[in-house]
């Protein structure tokens, strides 16, 4: 999941920072000041499947492409949070730490963590034996135990540790 923001030059939104960082309460209220304030929001989404065969690193930067791809209004110039850079044709910064640095990368983190916080409910919803409401899919030591206890359901990534000591049970 990658999400792409253009905020307006005079953006008033208080309390922007690295989505990590914030507790989801202030994440749900910043997505909705966001999506009131952008000039232009897209998201990025690779599935488990093609996150598989092209490993993480390219499924992030196809994520980002997407994300691109999607907004509404066209970009002159990229701020890309990391070190590595999307296949785009459009000048581009790449800032490591940029969500803790940048506040349009900022607001794109807290947009991606919150669609992605969202789906991870509505799995849960699908896979209640994984309780994905609780833990959002990260390696927790009560998600790998019912990843030990059910094996991997169909939204798991096979490649990764953790899941595929489970495949074959």
């Amino acid at each position: 999941m990658a999400a792409a923001v253009i905020l307006p030059p005079d953006d008033k939104i208080d309390g922007l920072a690295d989505s990590k960082k914030l507790k989801p309460e202030q994440r749900e209220r910043l997505f909705s000041a966001i999506q009131s304030a952008a000039l232009g929001i897209g998201i990025g989404v690779v599935d488990e499947g093609t996150i598989d065969q092209i490993n993480i690193l390219r499924a992030s930067l196809l994520a980002m492409e997407k994300a691109v791809s999607s907004l509404s209004l066209a970009p002159h110039f990229l701020l890309i949070d990391g070190n590595q850079f999307p296949s785009i044709p459009i000048p581009s910064l790449a800032l490591p730490k940029g969500d803790s640095h940048c506040r349009s990368i900022a607001a794109a983190s807290i947009m991606a963590k919150v669609t992605r916080d969202r789906l991870m409910v509505q799995y849960h919803d699908l896979f209640p034996a994984y309780d994905f409401i609780r833990h959002k899919g990260y390696g927790t030591s009560d998600h790998l135990r019912a990843l030990m206890e059910w094996g991997p359901c169909p939204i798991h990534r096979k490649t990764f540790r953790g899941v595929k000591e489970h495949l074959f049970r």
